[in-house]
C-alpha cells in the first residue's frame, strides 16, 4: 500500500510504500478512493495547537508521533474482511467513521466514541489515517453507506458534515425571530450553513473576512452576510440580527471570533466553539451570568450523528459546498493552499487518479 506520511512536523509529507495490513477478527480493510483534507490536519502537520499566551499543546502528547499518516475523512471500497466481520461485503462503498474510541469505557458504551476518555483510536490522529491507499477499521459498525451521494462530498461528511451537524445540535431552542451567526465561511462554515438550512433554520448570518466566501455562503442559503473586518463588527452583527442573535457557531476559534459572537448574543444565547485556530479566551465573568449566555465546545460528533447527516445528504436535503478533487500525489500542494487561505470550500484527495 501507499501512504503519504509526516516524517517530520512542518516538513513535506513523504510517499511511503509499506505492507498492506490484513484484517483480523472483526476488522475491515478499506481501499481509500477519496480522502478529505481538513484544516485541523494543518495543526497536526505543524505538530502543535496554539493555546495562547505563548503556550502550545504538542500533538505528540496525543500519540501523534512521526512517522504518521494523516487523514480523517475517509471514503472507499471494502477490500477485505476479518473472519468475524459481519454486515458488509467486499466491493461495497462506505464512509469510514474516524472518531473511534476504546469501545470499553462508559462514554464509548453510551455511543459517544468521540469523547472517549480511556484510549481513543481516532484515524488520522491516534491511528494511521486516510492519506493512504488503504486503512484498517476495527469493526464494520464504523462503516456508513452513502449511496446516491457524490463520492468526494461523501468523504467530507465524516468530519466537516458531522462536526457542523453536531455543533448545530448545541444551539438553544430557536424561535421564529431568532438568528444564528456562522463565523468563518471556510470548508466547515459553508457546510454548517447547509446543515442549518436542512434543519429548517432560515435566519442565518454568514460572517467572514473574504468576500468570495461570503458570496458562497449566500448561495448556500445565508440570508445576510457580514464582513467582520469592521471595527464595530459585533454591533453590526447584533443589529443585523435585530437584537435576536440566539446562537453563534464559531468555526474559526480565535480570541477575536469568540469576542465577536459572545458580544452580539441576545440574553440566553449560546456561543458554540468548534474552530481550533488558537489563542485563549478572556471574558469578564459577571456579564456571562447577567446575560445568561453560554460558551460550549463541540468536538466532531458521534456515530449516530454521522448516520443522520448522511441520511440528509442521501435525501438531497444537504446542499454540498464547492468541492474540488485533486490527485493524492498533490497532497503537499493542497496543504500549502489550505494554509495560505487559497481554498474555497473543500479539497478532496482522489486515490483513483495517479
Amino acid at each position: 500500500m501507499l501512504s503519504w506520511d509526516i516524517i517530520e512536523h512542518g516538513k513535506p509529507l513523504q510517499q511511503v510504500l509499506k505492507d498492506t495490513p490484513k484484517p483480523r477478527g472483526s476488522e475491515v480493510l478499506v481501499r481509500i478512493t477519496r480522502s478529505g483534507v481538513c484544516h485541523s490536519d494543518l495543526h497536526i502537520w505543524d505538530g502543535y495547537f496554539d493555546w495562547g499566551g505563548g503556550k502550545r499543546f504538542y500533538v505528540k502528547e496525543r500519540g501523534c508521533v512521526p512517522p504518521f499518516t494523516l487523514g480523517h475523512e475517509p471514503f472507499g471500497v471494502v477490500a477485505a474482511l476479518g473472519p468475524r466481520a459481519r454486515g458488509v461485503r467486499a466491493g461495497q462503498k462506505r464512509i469510514v467513521y474516524p472518531w473511534i474510541g476504546c469501545g470499553r469505557c462508559p462514554v464509548c458504551k453510551a455511543g459517544q466514541d468521540n469523547y472517549c476518555v480511556q484510549g481513543p483510536r481516532y484515524l488520522g490522529v491516534m491511528r494511521n489515517g486516510a492519506y493512504a491507499s488503504h486503512v484498517l477499521v476495527p469493526h464494520p459498525k464504523y462503516l456508513v453507506a452513502a449511496g446516491g451521494v457524490d463520492d468526494a462530498f461523501a468523504a467530507t461528511l465524516a468530519c466537516s458534515g458531522l462536526t457542523t451537524y453536531s455543533a448545530t445540535a448545541k444551539l438553544p431552542t430557536l424561535g421564529p425571530k431568532d438568528w444564528v451567526a456562522v463565523i468563518g465561511c471556510g470548508g466547515l462554515g459553508l457546510v454548517c450553513i447547509s446543515v442549518l438550512r436542512a434543519k429548517g433554520v432560515r435566519n442565518i448570518i454568514a460572517c467572514d473576512v473574504d468576500e468570495a466566501k461570503l458570496a458562497a455562503a449566500r448561495k448556500l442559503g445565508a440570508r445576510l452576510a457580514l464582513d467582520t473586518r469592521a471595527p464595530d463588527a459585533a454591533q453590526k452583527l447584533a443589529a443585523l440580527a435585530m437584537g435576536s442573535l440566539a446562537g453563534a457557531i464559531d468555526l474559526v476559534g480565535t480570541p477575536a471570533t469568540a469576542a465577536l459572537g459572545s458580544a452580539a448574543l441576545r440574553k440566553g444565547g449560546r456561543h458554540v466553539l468548534v474552530g481550533l485556530h488558537g489563542g485563549e479566551l478572556v471574558h469578564p465573568l459577571p456579564p456571562i451570568a447577567q446575560r445568561a449566555i453560554g460558551f460550549v465546545g463541540s468536538f466532531v460528533g458521534n456515530l449516530q450523528e454521522l448516520r443522520e447527516v448522511v441520511a440528509l445528504a442521501r435525501r438531497h436535503k444537504l446542499r454540498p459546498p464547492p468541492v474540488t478533487t485533486r490527485p493524492a500525489g498533490e497532497v503537499n500542494t493542497v496543504l500549502a493552499d489550505l494554509q495560505a487561505g487559497r481554498v474555497l470550500g473543500r479539497v478532496v484527495l482522489d486515490f483513483d487518479t495517479p
